[in-house]
């Protein structure tokens, strides 16, 4: 399986671009962050008494024998240690609260963008991918924020004091120190290009493991089914191993430039002994501005191993933020119009008008498609597999916009009126049943609290859902688990059936909503059928002719065209596609006869 095919790793954004966005969401808590930088100058600040305190103690008390204030520059150690340790206690908590807050903002924003994309987006994008932006590469930003970003003004403060002590206590020692500079500036920059390119590929390579990991777990069944096991592990060795590289390269460059980081550190301290030692001997400089100094350009690498820990850490997180402001920047590709047409309670009427439509580019699935189902009528649309069935409950729905055309319900276009306020009212029964985490009660009414229990066992009934709900242990209480995995398949699509009529829906759309159902369970179902499509239009695509015994029109369809259209007495009549599918059926033993 190759990278590419599920991330593109062409640049898109610059780091600057990136840090801006970023910032953004720290301008909600703009006053928090603020403070937590003041504090951090303060605790920088005061990270740099202790040498200062050690010079004063050796040229002022211990070079000239005065034991007399020892004790108070001790005592006003320990109080700057004390002081240090408090202030970086609350900005360490004042951090952590300013990150969990952006992360929780930042992905609560890409749930709600995923949301609003249309399954046009989900067919070209695998749901670990999608996992990995909302979970994994925002936990990187907020690991960047509060380890990283904000911490990054710590190392610079004390940089920035260190260097001006150092002027301070003998600017030509100083300049002696900065011969180092060029050098640690040369490495530190062959360091960040090699690991920002590493680093980005370790963030994709997670993506493509996600991925992969997410799409073997969701089909074990069919995995072991068809014995895939030896087959997949190695799939997954291999992009475990691309990973792996990624990782390895990674800590191959951070092994190079930390030691270098000490070398240039050891050289600093060295040329402060030569320079700074000849010059105590010649008595040009005191030996508490030495020590002073030595320990000074300790702590003064210090900060810059801090910053190359950080740059990691910054680099990962800019290499999760591509992509999350990547999927943000993705336009929503069934936008609602700007001012969407009023929409009040449907009567039902269903006209599609020389409707063209293509999954992609010019492929018509459905090719001047033309007909009308008129309020509280029922339409049984058939077909070859292919022949455009599903695709008109998914452009009549509005999952995907068609190209040439026009589909009215009511005599307003789809197009022209606020998605949402279309899907309530209409209620959609699928091949495929999809349960949530949760009991029977919550997925029937999916949330909607305004839905009383009463009324959902009463809805149970007429689907013929409640007498196996009733024979549960907690009944309709009972945990489903997640795919609803203690249920069978005709218990889900009863389940199914509960969920779509507890809405009372305007149009009620049955999308081979028996197929998994049992011949007894179809029967309670047919006649629980006819009870729900009375009063409101309905469209029924089935496979089986028993299944649509009580409708008032077919539709076939052949090729994406609509081959026949009328009730089931005229096309009998005709002897054609639906006669012929009729016949057939009932040479197989389909109960078709009733029709």
């Amino acid at each position: 399986m190759s990278t590419n095919k599920h991330e593109d790793m062409q640049d898109r954004y610059y780091d600057w671009s990136l840090f801006v966005r970023i910032l953004k969401y720290l301008h909600p808590y703009r006053w928090s962050v603020i403070l937590a930088i003041v504090l951090l100058f303060a605790v920088s600040m005061l990270h740099l008494a202790g040498p200062y305190l050690t010079k004063i103690a050796i040229d002022d008390h211990i070079k000239i024998n005065k034991l007399e204030g020892l004790d108070t520059i001790a005592l006003v150690f320990m109080v700057v240690l004390t002081t240090a340790f408090a202030i970086q206690f609350f900005q360490t908590l004042l951090m952590q609260y300013i990150g969990q807050k952006v992360m929780f903002d930042l992905r609560s924003q890409v749930f709600s963008h995923l949301h609003r994309m249309s399954f046009k987006f989900f067919d070209h994008n695998p749901i670990g991918k999608m996992v990995t932006r909302v979970v994994n590469d925002v936990e990187v930003l907020n690991e960047m924020l509060t380890s990283g970003l904000i911490l990054v003004f710590s190392d610079l403060f004390t940089l920035m004091g260190i260097f001006c002590v150092l002027l301070y206590l003998d600017w030509r020692l100083t300049l002696i120190v900065c011969l180092v500079f060029p050098f640690l500036a040369w490495a530190t920059r062959a360091y960040r290009v090699r690991a920002r390119d590493a680093l980005r590929k370790n963030r994709a390579q997670v993506t493509v493991l996600n991925t992969y990991l997410e799409e073997n777990l969701s089909g074990m069944s069919t995995v072991q089914m068809l014995n895939r096991e030896e087959e997949n592990f190695k799939q997954f060795r291999s992009i475990n191993q691309e990973k792996l590289k990624e990782d390895l390269r990674s800590i191959h460059y951070s092994s190079v430039y930390m030691p270098s980081i000490d070398v240039f550190s050891a050289i600093g301290i060295g040329l402060v002994i030569w320079y700074g030692g000849g010059r105590f001997v010649q008595e040009e400089i005191q030996l508490g501005v030495l020590v002073a100094f030595l320990q000074y350009i300790q702590k003064f690498f210090e900060p810059i191993r801090d910053l190359a820990e950080k740059f990691n850490i910054i680099q990962t997180a800019m290499a999760s933020s591509e992509r999350i402001f990547e999927l943000l920047d993705t336009p929503e590709d069934l936008p609602n119009p700007e001012n969407p047409k009023a929409l009040p309670t449907l009567k039902g009427e269903i006209k599609f008008k020389n409707v063209w439509f293509a999954y992609k580019d010019e492929d018509y699935v459905l090719k001047d498609v033309s007909f009308v189902v008129q309020p509280g009528e029922s339409l049984a649309i058939l077909g070859a597999t292919g022949s455009g069935k599903s695709t008109i409950i998914n452009t009549l729905c509005r999952f995907y916009d068609i190209q040439k055309g026009q589909i009215l319900v009511d005599g307003t276009s789809v197009s022209a009126v606020d998605k949402y306020e279309l899907r309530r009212q209409m209620a959609l029964v699928q091949q495929e049943v999809f349960l949530f985490s949760g009991n029977v009660l919550e997925n029937i009414r999916l949330g909607n609290e305004m839905v009383e229990e009463n009324d959902v066992e009463s809805v149970a009934q007429m689907v013929h859902s409640h007498q196996f709900i009733n024979q549960l242990p907690m009944k309709y209480h009972q945990e489903v688990r997640e795919g609803g995995s203690i249920l069978s398949l005709g218990q889900k699509q009863l389940l199914a059936f509960a969920r779509a009529l507890v809405i009372d829906p305007k149009i009620l759309i049955l999308d081979e909503a028996t197929s998994s159902v049992d011949t007894e369970t179809e029967a309670l179902i047919q006649k629980a059928v006819l009870e729900v499509i009375k009063g409101r239009t309905s469209i029924i695509i089935a496979h089986r002719l028993s299944t649509l015994r009580h409708v008032d029109k077919v539709m076939v369809l052949k090729n994406g065209r609509v081959e026949e259209f009328g009730t089931r007495r005229e096309l009998l009549r005709k002897k054609g596609a639906f006669y012929k599918l009729y016949t057939l059926h009932k040479e197989q033993g389909d109960p078709a006869d009733t029709l």
